[in-house]
């Protein structure tokens, strides 16, 4: 059976989802009362997170633009996609290339079955249902079914999901295990939770989420910089580096002020030689 065939696990609705606790920082409907009252908790820290969330999107937005209308990318693998709504990584690359070919991982029943449903129509853009750890596993499956030609360059994105792995080493093993697996001339696109620890606001508020959430399945380690700039081992950054989501090739002037929550997290993109 393969991965985007296997059966439908029963959705838990008394406990949090990262995928859909997201959706509701976005705004969107789907998602249930557990996480919506983890998206209370989160605003009680942090006001200003639904915000930050957008930030993260148009980070994601800008990204997949550059590579597929810059570097010619026309396949993507998207690791912990969550929901492939709005704005998402095959609507970005197909506004660009109406033939780019996208597929999105998650483990999130509800992901699946409405990723599926959306997606039914679009002959580019596949729903796998798989364990981003497991990345031999899921590159097995994606070769043997024709999803994606890993002989050819792949722009990999990891947009606001490696986080979510505690150990640091394994961490860095399946970021490795997928980059491996790639044709030189891949690109990695990765944005990840972060806490300067410099004693400033938005250490408190990377230190106060990272507290709150720890247990409760939606465990985020808020990594340094040079924990972050480890996942980049052996890759090319390019321009401006790995920094913040809104100082990644803006797409013009700002107009609304930045707070703590904006210096919590730091994105970049980087070539495989």
């Amino acid at each position: 059976m393969s991965a985007d065939q296997r059966p439908f696990v029963p959705v838990d609705f008394d406990r949090p989802s990262i995928a859909r606790v997201f959706d509701a920082l976005m705004g969107g409907q789907d998602n249930y009362e557990a996480d919506r009252v983890a998206l209370r908790q989160i605003l009680e820290i942090s006001p200003d997170a639904q915000a930050m969330a957008k930030e993260v999107r148009h980070w994601l937005v800008r990204t997949v633009r550059y590579l597929t209308d810059r570097e010619g990318i026309d396949q993507f693998l998207d690791l912990g996609s969550g929901f492939p709504s709005m704005d998402n990584t095959h609507q970005v690359a197909q506004r660009y290339n109406p033939e780019a070919q996208v597929v999105y991982v998650d483990r999130d029943p509800v992901v699946q079955a409405h990723g599926r449903a959306l997606l039914a129509a679009n002959d580019f853009a596949h729903m796998v249902a798989a364990d981003l750890t497991e990345p031999a596993e899921v590159v097995e499956e994606l070769a043997r079914t024709h999803r994606l030609d890993f002989d050819r360059p792949v722009g990999l994105v990891l947009c606001a999901i490696v986080h979510h792995i505690q150990d640091l080493d394994e961490a860095r093993k399946t970021v490795r295990a997928y980059v491996d697996a790639l044709a030189p001339g891949s690109f990695v696109a990765l944005l990840h939770q972060h806490n300067p620890a410099d004693g400033s606001e938005a250490a408190d508020v990377a230190t106060a989420l990272e507290k709150r959430f720890n247990g409760t399945g939606l465990d985020t380690l808020y990594r340094t910089r040079d924990e972050i700039e480890s996942f980049f081992e052996g890759l090319d950054l390019m321009e401006p580096g790995l920094t913040y989501p809104h100082l990644w090739w803006p797409d013009g002037p700002r107009f609304t002020p930045l707070s703590p929550v904006n210096f919590t997290s730091l994105g970049g993109v980087a070539r495989k030689p």
